[in-house]
């Protein structure tokens, strides 16, 4: 992988490098990749998806100011590609096996904590994907891309309050769904980040 700051690669990019496209897309295919599967839930629509956000990060490399962070723009490219893939199929997620292997990591090693563990992702996994498409963006940016409030706010370009609001309906409803929702109001919440 190029040594090269994003900011130099998009310079390259711009001058019409396809080794700079490519030591980007090596950079950053896991993410955008990752991120595209947690929305719609489809293997194969998250590859396509992949491959359409770096064909536009190319298409539209003289629109990018490379003074700015480039991991934002390939959030919501892709976050947008997702969306409008969502809405020509009307699909619901279907369970991310992928996904769940992944969350699940390589640390645990005992055969019956992979298989509870794999058990408990699917059921949040199918919370998630029930979510309204806003609020399932929102948490898949939050928690699967650990990003900020602040970051989400301007992938989304909607208000901090807004996606605050997301977040939390989010998660109530993704604790109804799993009957985790006691009532009581005792439960903790994880704390948002700044």
């Amino acid at each position: 992988m190029s040594q090269h700051s994003d900011q130099e690669l998009v310079l390259q990019l711009q001058a019409g490098s396809l080794e700079a496209l490519g030591d980007l897309y090596d950079r950053y295919r896991q993410t955008v990749y990752r991120t595209a599967l947690a929305i719609t839930g489809d293997p194969d629509i998250a590859s396509d998806l992949l491959q359409d956000v770096f064909l536009r990060l190319h298409r539209f490399a003289a629109r990018i100011d490379p003074q700015r962070p480039l991991e934002p723009w390939l959030y919501r490219m892709t976050a947008n590609l997702a969306y409008t893939w969502l809405k020509r199929e009307r699909r619901w997620l279907r369970p991310i096996e992928d996904l769940a292997d992944w969350l699940a990591g390589s640390a645990m090693n005992a055969t019956y904590a992979v298989v509870e563990l794999r058990d408990d992702w699917a059921r949040v996994q199918q919370a998630v994907s029930l979510l309204p498409l806003s609020q399932r963006v929102v948490v898949v940016l939050y928690y699967l891309n650990d990003l900020s409030l602040q970051e989400i706010a301007g992938i989304l370009d909607v208000p901090v309050g807004t996606v605050k609001s997301r977040l939390h309906y989010g998660r109530q409803f993704i604790k109804k769904k799993l009957g985790l929702d006691s009532g009581s109001g005792s439960e903790t919440v994880p704390e948002f980040k700044s």
